[in-house]
């Protein structure tokens, strides 16, 4: 899959069973908000909001993922507690995030860290899908095995006092 390049990663959708895991992973709960970098089609946002009560923000450069993701808001009958923005995951705000997902390459990873360790509150989650943060440290590892295709998602927790992950 091609990645132009304005991208950070090439849109590859999370199937349905592994957005469940992320978000039981990062043990998202009712109330708490969920960013996802790079929300492409918003599965991972939405999810959140309907089935564990998060209230979610998925950042986006692609516009036609930004208004398929707005779609679905309204199908699913969730417009206040999910928002879909179509800008560059740099400029997001993410003080007020408890958990953010990723679904990024290494390198784009690398790009990100910074600013998440600038801006998360302590206790923040991260959740990192096949490509893990350098530089920190999981609290957990899971892989996840279907078929021929295998996983790996990795938690990390922030505590900014020790500028530790």
């Amino acid at each position: 899959m091609r990645q132009n390049s304005n991208s950070l990663a090439p849109f590859i959708p999370t199937p349905y069973y592994v957005v469940r895991k992320k978000l039981e992973l990062a043990q998202i709960k009712d109330g708490e908000i969920l960013f996802d970098l790079g929300s492409g089609d918003g599965r991972i946002v939405l999810m959140a909001a309907k089935e564990f009560g998060a209230k979610g923000v998925g950042i986006e450069h692609k516009l036609s993922l930004i208004e398929e993701s707005r779609d679905k808001i309204l199908e699913l009958g969730i417009t206040k507690s999910v928002i879909f923005i179509h800008d560059n995951i740099f400029k997001a705000n993410l003080e007020s995030a408890d958990v953010v997902t990723l679904y990024l390459t290494t390198r784009s990873n690398e790009r990100i860290r910074v600013k998440l360790e600038n801006e998360l509150k302590k206790g923040a989650r991260v959740v990192t899908h096949n490509f893990p943060m350098i530089r920190w440290n999981p609290n957990n590892i899971i892989k996840i095995k279907e078929g021929n295709q295998t996983h790996t998602l990795y938690l990390y927790k922030w505590n900014p006092e020790t500028k530790k992950i």
